[in-house]
């Protein structure tokens, strides 16, 4: 592995790091407390390429590789990781997902709106019984000919009122249990589909979340996304690439945190001297580094499997568990060296650390992390 970036990679990450540095961080705080949707900034990154970044060129994305992606999603997610998670799902579970596995139809038609921010893509899988076991789904996917007719509920919804373009993983063949399972591209808008309210989340809280509850919902044949019985397939597919954006944004949500840290000390006097000269500080400081970047290599190590087309599933899982653990460690620390201004919103870090929690959580819990990597260290 070549850790020098090349020249195309650091203006793509310092692309990144200028909006969000001069733009985004303008009203984070007002749209956190207000739970607000980040439209203005979304519209922005599209028309800046970062919401189709590894899509080909020929429907409208930018043909980058997925280290770039990682550098971009870093960055963005320093400042605000509601918008990272935003840029995540419709770049690593809906562009990708239709490019790899869609058909030329589904990809001429659904992929230039996703990939320039005219629309933008949700991911629907978790039920209210069905998080982290999606082999279970209760959403249903009757055939009917021509065309499937799905019921059921899907929560924990990212972009799910903001959305145009849903991909959704329901049971059409309840007796293949998980061979059953199909994906298709449904339509936002379409007849039966109702919204529960906005979730009054902890963190992430300019993100759009909602549960979506499905009634006798019409959806042409021809937005199944490959054979018969690929759904379940196809999710755990999209999740392994899912997982490097999520650790991305863990990443940058802790040298956030980190670069946070290091200012306040080097402001903060106590004992006569800034606390930075304390060693108890300083030593909180390194430990950070270090631990961020053990995470930053192991997301660049995953990155970079997957744009050399080898298995990368494992260090995905690997890089999102760590990445998610060390974000709330080191959130929680930069709230300490803080002190009390840690703990009141103007300092940002209390925002952090309450995002760094959720990285933790979806996209597959950091335990679930942990059973694909032991399960793949005692396979025989």
């Amino acid at each position: 592995m070549n850790f020098e970036f090349t020249e195309e990679q650091l203006m793509i990450r310092d692309a990144a790091r200028d909006y969000v540095q001069r733009e985004a961080i303008k009203d984070v705080l007002e749209r956190d407390e207000k739970s607000e949707f980040p439209a203005k900034h979304v519209k922005a990154l599209g028309e800046l390429g970062f919401l189709g970044m590894m899509a080909d060129p020929k429907y409208g994305g930018g043909g980058m590789d997925t280290v770039s992606y990682v550098l971009a999603m870093e960055e963005i997610s320093k400042v605000d990781a509601s918008l990272g998670v935003i840029m995540s799902v419709n770049n690593s579970l809906v562009v990708w997902g239709l490019q790899k596995y869609g058909n030329d139809f589904q990809k001429d038609k659904y992929l230039p709106a996703l990939c320039d921010g005219r629309q933008i893509g949700a991911f629907l899988l978790s039920e209210p019984e069905a998080g982290s076991d999606a082999s279970h789904q209760h959403t249903t996917a009757e055939d009917k000919g021509d065309y499937y007719l799905i019921n059921g509920t899907k929560n924990w919804i990212t972009n799910a009122n903001s959305a145009s373009v849903y991909l959704v993983v329901a049971q059409t063949h309840p007796e293949k249990k998980h061979k059953g399972i199909n994906a298709f591209i449904v339509d936002k808008n379409s007849p039966g589909i109702s919204l529960g309210p906005h979730e009054n989340k902890m963190g992430m809280r300019s993100s759009d979340t909602h549960s979506v509850m499905f009634t006798d919902v019409k959806v042409p044949k021809e937005n199944r996304i490959g054979d018969d019985g690929f759904g379940f397939t196809f999710a755990m597919r999209v999740l392994e690439g899912g997982r490097i954006g999520i650790a991305s944004q863990a990443l940058g949500i802790a040298g956030g945190a980190m670069e946070r840290a290091i200012a306040y000390s080097k402001e903060r006097k106590s004992f006569g001297t800034e606390i930075s000269n304390h060693q108890a500080i300083a030593f909180k400081l390194a430990d950070m580094a270090v631990k961020i970047e053990n995470a930053r290599n192991l997301c660049l190590k995953a990155a970079w499997l997957k744009d050399q087309h080898k298995p990368f599933g494992i260090f995905s899982a690997m890089a999102k568990q760590y990445a998610a653990d060390i974000a709330m460690e080191v959130t929680t620390e930069a709230v300490q060296i803080h002190g009390g201004y840690g703990y009141v919103k103007e300092y940002h870090v209390e925002r952090l650390m309450r995002e760094a929690k959720l990285t933790q959580i979806y996209e597959g819990t950091s335990e679930v992390q942990k059973i694909i990597i032991s399960r793949d260290l005692l396979h025989d």
